[in-house]
């Protein structure tokens, strides 16, 4: 008896739409909880060839409430957009003595002069973060750790931030580093403008 055929079955390709996704989190309550999975508006989500030169990408954060981060992709990347509490804006100024570059100089992955400030973001809204959610040691992507206090793996005067579970890097609300990590720098900040009050545009610093 032969042996049989083969399937010549091919399947479809995936439609480049259905793979960007607009993720939004909720940061109040327990850490990392996903609150919201949407797809990405059609207008806003470039073609697979146009991200990977290096589109920009336009982000609508109306809807962005306090204690929220929601997650979109540029050239590939994963990049955090969080609009940060009152009393998170606050922790940065306690967490300053304790990361290793408070004023982000370091130059392995440059901060804009605009974010190099303790709140790392623009002026126009110091309480939205603006990152690339990579971590600068190996790559690996921190999760949310938005509580505050006593966690395992975390220090006990833990004000909120981001822990990167591959070798244990940890970062407070601003992207910044904690000293004696083996992560070597902050988050990377992305080139961003607004283009008006709620939208902004992720990988052009300037409006056309």
């Amino acid at each position: 008896m032969s042996d049989p055929q083969p399937s010549q079955f091919t399947p479809a390709p995936l439609d480049s739409s259905k793979r960007t996704w607009l993720i939004a989190t909720s940061c109040a309550g327990v850490a990392g909880t996903v609150a919201l999975a949407t797809p990405f508006v059609s207008s806003f989500s470039p073609s697979e060839r146009a991200k990977a030169a290096g589109a920009a990408v336009e982000v609508d954060i109306s809807e962005l409430k306090p204690g929220e981060k929601i997650i979109v992709e540029w050239r590939g990347k994963p990049v955090w957009i969080m609009k940060r509490t009152p009393e998170q804006m606050a922790s940065l100024k306690k967490t300053e003595a304790d990361v290793a570059d408070p004023k982000s100089l370091h130059k392995g992955y440059p901060t804009p002069e605009w974010a190099q400030n303790e709140a790392r973001a623009r002026q126009e809204h110091p309480e939205i973060l603006v990152v690339v959610g990579i971590c600068t040691h190996l790559g690996c992507s921190p999760v949310d750790k938005l509580q505050t206090g006593p966690q395992p793996s975390l220090p006990d005067n833990w004000e909120g931030g981001f822990f990167c579970p591959c070798h244990g890097s940890t970062f407070d609300l601003a992207g910044r580093v904690f000293k004696n990590k083996p992560a070597p720098d902050n988050l990377e900040v992305p080139p961003y403008v607004y283009l008006s009050e709620n939208r902004l545009l992720i990988g052009e610093e300037q409006k056309a």
